[in-house]
This record gives structure tokens, sequence and C-alpha cells, in this order.
């Protein structure tokens, strides 16, 4: 059995457009996991942009990925016009009740940290969601600028809450 991980800065506007940081380098996640520089060598567009890493709930596509030297700076958009879902999705960003990122990644090469955790030196991107805890701090969404669309995606959340729920 393969194991998809998960780890995660987040920028939406008015027509969906959005960008933000998947992963920072330089420091560990909450479970002591830091990914290298050159680890993500091979990720390509698209990618699936999906909320709270719920394979059945895509509510956008990444059409960026690019590793910089502060980490992987991602840009897409929500479906805004096409996925009421992504409305809703939308709305909790620019509410600041969704504020992260997180990748989803099956590891390639790894070495255990001292310490606990790993240090990751190269992975298969899989997926990027949206999330309101991401595993690693420093991965959120960059902006948000309509209250309006903050609503709407409150509401696309707590939607998509309640389908998890039944």
């Amino acid at each position: 059995m393969i194991a998809l991980e998960l780890k995660a800065s987040v920028e939406v506007d008015d027509s969906g457009a959005i960008t933000g940081m998947a992963w920072p380098f330089g420091t560990p996640d909450r479970m002591g996991d830091e990914i290298l520089p050159g680890a993500f060598k091979g990720a390509k567009a698209p990618l699936p942009l999906l909320a709270f890493h719920r394979p059945d709930d895509p509510v956008g596509v990444w059409e960026s990925i690019t590793e910089t030297p502060k980490g992987l700076a991602v840009s897409g958009r929500l479906l805004v016009d096409d996925l009421p879902r992504a409305r809703e999705v939308r709305a909790l960003v620019k509410s600041g009740a969704v504020t992260g990122l997180s990748i989803g990644f099956m590891t390639k090469s790894a070495a255990a940290r001292r310490g606990g955790g790993r240090t990751i030196k190269a992975v298969e991107l899989v997926e990027i969601s949206l999330v309101s805890v991401p595993a690693h701090p420093g991965a959120k969404v960059t902006s948000a600028k309509s209250a309006e669309q903050a609503i709407a995606l409150a509401e696309a959340i707590n939607r998509a809450t309640a389908r998890l729920r039944a």
C-alpha cells in the first residue's frame, strides 16, 4: 500500500484566482518532517486543487507549480463560475476560516531526522489542498480580497463538511 502524505500560504480573489506557498523550505512541519529544495523536481501543472484532501471534492486546478528559493509557490484557480462548491471554498478563504495549503505526496527518498520526523529529498506531488490547519505552519493562502467571496467559501465548506458527515 502506498501512503499519501499531506503537508503545505494562500490568496484568492473574486474571480477565483488563487496563489500561495504550498511548502516553505527551511523548517520542519508539525510532525518533524522537512522537505528539502529540489524535492519537488518533476512536479508539473495542472494539478488538482482539492478541498481538505478529499479526492471526491475537487474545486479547482493548480496551473503553475514553481520551486523557488523560499519554497513551493503555486497559482491556479477555483472554478467559481462552474462549481457552487468552489464559491463556498473561496468564501471560506476570504473570511479567514481557511488559510492553509497542504500538499498530498508520495515520498520517493527520505532519511530519519534526529529527534523525530524525516528529511525528505524527493517526492511525487499528487495534489494540493486548501485546509484549515496545514501540517506546515508556514503553508498559507497569501491573499483574500472579498468578504462576499469569503462568505460564499464558508458556505461551501459547511456544505462539504455536512456531506462528509453524511
